[in-house]
């Protein structure tokens, strides 16, 4: 495999450095967990201490709507609070720039002349920085042909270099891959951190026991099968779980769409094939509403007597107990390398699952123990802030900033697998 450009490499002096970060922590306005962000501090004092001037850019959440396209400009998805936090630790003031919005879908159509007098400023110091507004308020981000071609040159057009430094945006969007095909394009230290990393995964001191949750089991089909054939053991919580749950008891629960019943259907019979590597926590608690845990409205249920047919309102928690179970509990225990990107619950109401787990976790002491995804990370910082900050330095440790992303590169099965990785190694000024 040609090596990957690293920025060490790079000549930055009184360059405009176009960065792709991944500082995608602001929910409502409010940073939780600002780990994502301070991450890439050692690529942007690195680009800066060698002369580089800075154009950042990230998303924020998820403002398009994928069936019928338009583009949610709510200011929720606003990078103003990231860009305040950066300002303070960084002393380094960023300008933000605004566009001309799409009336009829939303979003802005693309990036106009207006910033070129920012980029002057920038160019001549006048100005120390700029972030530019939520990539994916941009309608040529997530679109193919001739509307992402179109924005990856008004990106490449704002920069002399390009930088991504963003592991946990693996989806091959614009501004991860469309600027490496006009400008010389380098890995972030992060970026090559992550990768380095990815052996603990490809390589893991076994047993191996994954722990994997989501919102939705269509997007998680494809890593949980390559799981099955990777890890001696697969434990599943959320939605996913739900599903699982419904595929083989013959059960209906609320809030299961039927296209995620279809995928846990396929992958109940796939795991046939490898008995008694999935863990099924025994004991969920189910609830009436999803607005609070309310007294009298909730119950613990133990899935093995689920009838067929049995209709149940939401499940939204593994119970803590379920954790004592020695077919639950001595995986956790014995496992060598654990990789968790689960939360159990739906949180902040229903916790104790995931707390329980996490505190489980954390007594095997001999474990390799992996974490990754946003989600993932602030639930460990807000359930266990004592023991989050003893792992940031603790070397059986280790915080992927992208959880998605591990769960793709072990689909793929090599980091060349990820888009934007192989778009960095295989960039037009490196093949000529």
């Amino acid at each position: 495999m040609r090596e990957i450009p690293k920025l060490q490499d790079a000549d930055l002096r009184d360059k405009i450095v176009l960065v792709r970060v991944d500082h995608n922590v602001a929910k409502e306005h409010v940073i939780k967990d600002p780990f994502r962000i301070d991450m890439t501090f050692g690529t942007l004092f690195n680009i800066l201490s060698k002369g580089g001037k800075l154009i950042l850019m990230t998303h924020v959440g998820r403002p398009r709507d994928k069936k019928t396209g338009l583009i949610d400009m709510d200011p929720k998805y606003d990078v103003k609070p990231i860009v305040k936090y950066l300002e303070r630790k960084l002393f380094t003031k960023f300008e933000v720039p605004d566009f001309k919005e799409d009336k009829v879908h939303g979003g802005y159509m693309g990036i106009d002349t207006g910033v070129n007098l920012m980029i002057k400023e920038l160019r001549k110091g006048k100005i120390q920085g700029i972030y530019l507004p939520n990539i994916r308020w941009f309608r040529g981000e997530e679109e193919k042909g001739m509307e992402g071609a179109k924005f990856g040159e008004q990106l490449a057009g704002l920069a002399d270099v390009y930088v991504n430094d963003a592991f946990g945006s693996w989806q091959p969007h614009t501004s991860t891959i469309a600027p490496t095909r006009y400008l010389p394009s380098y890995a972030g230290y992060l970026m090559q951190h992550e990768i380095h990393n990815l052996d603990r995964i490809y390589h893991p001191v076994r047993p191996f026991l994954a722990i994997v949750a989501g919102a939705k089991f269509d997007t998680k089909i494809g890593p949980l099968r390559s799981l099955l054939e990777t890890v001696d053991y697969l434990m599943m919580g959320g939605v996913i779980y739900n599903a699982y749950l419904c595929a083989k008891y013959g059960v209906e629960i609320k809030g299961i769409q039927e296209d995620d019943l279809a995928v846990a259907r396929e992958f109940l019979e796939v795991s046939k094939q490898y008995p008694g590597k999935v863990i099924e926590p025994p004991y969920v608690i189910e609830s009436e509403t999803r607005e609070g845990k309310v007294p009298g409205k909730f119950r613990e249920l133990d899935v093995r007597t689920l009838q067929p047919g049995t209709k149940l309102n939401y499940i939204l928690d593994v119970a803590p107990h379920s954790f004592k179970e020695s077919f639950v509990k001595d995986p956790i225990m014995k496992a060598k390398s654990i990789f968790v990107n689960a939360v159990m619950g739906f949180t902040p109401r229903f916790f104790e699952g995931t707390k329980t787990m996490y505190l489980l976790i954390n007594q095997n002491t001999e474990a390799n123990k992996m974490f990754g995804g946003g989600d993932t990370l602030q639930e460990l910082r807000t359930l266990l802030p004592g023991t989050y900050i003893k792992a940031v330095d603790d070397p059986q440790y280790y915080f992927f900033s992208g959880g998605g992303t591990i769960l793709k590169a072990i689909h793929e099965g090599c980091v060349t697998g990820l888009a934007p990785v192989r778009a960095l190694i295989e960039q037009p000024g490196l093949l000529r």
